[in-house]
C-alpha cells in the first residue's frame, strides 16, 4: 500500500470491540494532557456506539482487569508507565489487546538517547547529540556540540524540561534543572530548517505537518495553550513530502514500533531531514497533530479513534 492510501475501515459494528477501557491520567508529568486526550477519545468512541469507559491510571486498570470488566484498552496514558513498556507488558502478559506499539517499541522510544543510537546504527539521519549522565557536566556537553543547542531529558515528553540555548547567557536555567533532575539528559544540535511531524496510522504515513510557533520554538505553551501556533498541512509538497513521510515510517519501524504513533522530524539548514523522536501515545487534544493530519485525508476525529481501536482486533 502506498504511503498516502488508507484502506477502508475493517468493521462497521461497534459490538466487535466489546468493552473498552480508555486508559488516561496516571501520575506522570503529562497527566493533565492525558486526561484531556482521554476525554476526547472517550467521547468519540461513545459517539460511534462503542461501550467505552474511562480508567484513570494503571492501578485502577489492574483492578478493573482483575474483575474482567474490559475486553481491550485504548491507551492514551501519556508519558511514564503509559509509554515506556510497563502498561504494554502488563496487558501483553494478561492477553488483553491494546492500542499503540508493543513493549519493545514503547520502551525504546521513551528513551530519546537509545532511539537515536538505534537510528544511527540503522543508517538513519538524526541530529548530533551528547549524552549527559545524571550529575554529568552539562556545560561541557554544550561546549562540545557548539551553540545553538537544545538540552532535554532523555525520558520525558510534552517538552517537559526542554531548554533552548542560543548563548552562554541561557545556560543557567538548564543547569539549575539538571542539578535537581535524577535521569539522563542530552544536549542536541539545534536545527533551524523547519520543524515537522508525521503521524503513523498502521502502514500509512499521514500528511506531514510543519509547525510554526509564534514564540520561535514549540514548547509546552505552544503545544497545548497558545492559539497562534501555525500548523501547515501538508507541510511539504511533491518529492519532499514523499521523502519525509517515507523517512518517518522507516524510523518508526526501525524503532520496533507498529500500530499508530507520531514521528518528529527537523530539517537541517542544508535541507536534510533528521529524525528526532517517536511518540507512541500521541496527544488527542484540540491542539494535537495526528488528528490534524488525518483530517487532510478526510478522516474525522471519531473515525480516527475507531481506526486506532481497530488495530486491537
Amino acid at each position: 500500500m502506498s504511503a498516502t492510501a488508507l484502506p477502508p475501515p475493517r468493521f462497521a459494528d461497534p459490538a466487535v470491540f466489546g468493552r473498552v477501557a480508555v486508559l488516561m491520567g496516571g501520575t506522570s508529568s503529562e497527566r493533565e494532557v492525558s486526561l484531556n486526550s482521554g476525554s476526547n477519545v472517550l467521547e468519540a468512541l461513545r459517539a460511534r456506539g462503542i461501550d467505552a469507559q474511562p480508567v484513570d491510571g494503571i492501578p485502577a486498570l489492574v483492578e478493573a482487569l482483575a474483575q474482567e470488566r474490559f475486553d481491550r484498552v485504548f491507551n492514551i496514558l501519556h508519558g511514564g508507565d503509559g509509554e515506556n513498556g510497563v502498561v504494554q507488558g502488563l496487558l501483553q502478559g494478561l492477553g488483553v489487546p491494546y492500542t499503540g506499539p508493543g513493549v519493545l517499541g514503547s520502551a525504546l522510544t521513551m528513551d530519546k538517547i537509545r532511539t537515536k543510537l538505534l537510528w544511527i546504527a540503522a543508517g538513519l539521519p538524526t541530529a548530533r547529540f551528547v549524552r549527559i549522565p545524571a550529575g554529568g557536566d552539562l556545560a561541557a556537553a554544550v561546549r562540545e556540540l557548539g551553540l545553538p543547542v537544545f538540552v532535554k531529558p532523555s525520558c520525558e515528553g510534552s517538552s517537559v524540561g526542554v531548554f533552548p540555548i542560543r548563548s552562554e547567557d541561557e545556560l543557567a536555567p538548564a543547569l539549575e534543572f539538571a542539578a535537581g533532575y535524577e535521569g539522563e539528559l542530552l544536549a542536541e544540535q539545534m536545527l533551524t530548517g523547519g520543524e515537522y511531524t508525521v503521524g503513523i496510522l498502521g502502514e500509512v504515513a499521514l500528511p506531514s505537518i510543519r509547525i510554526v510557533p509564534a514564540s520561535g520554538w514549540y514548547d509546552y505553551h505552544a503545544k497545548y495553550i497558545a492559539e497562534d501556533t501555525q500548523y501547515l498541512c501538508p507541510g511539504l509538497q511533491g518529492g519532499e513530502e514523499a521523502q519525509i513521510r517515507a523517512l518517518a515510517l522507516e524510523g518508526f519501524r526501525a524503532a520496533g514500533c507498529s500500530g499508530w504513533g507520531r514521528v518528529d522530524v527537523m530539517r537541517h539548514a542544508d535541507g536534510r531531514f533528521m529524525l528526532m523522536e517517536v511518540n507512541t501515545a500521541p496527544g488527542m487534544t484540540s491542539h494535537s497533530l495526528v488528528p490534524k493530519a488525518a483530517a487532510q485525508l478526510g478522516i474525522g476525529f471519531e473515525e480516527l479513534c475507531w481506526r486506532i481501536l481497530e488495530q486491537t482486533v
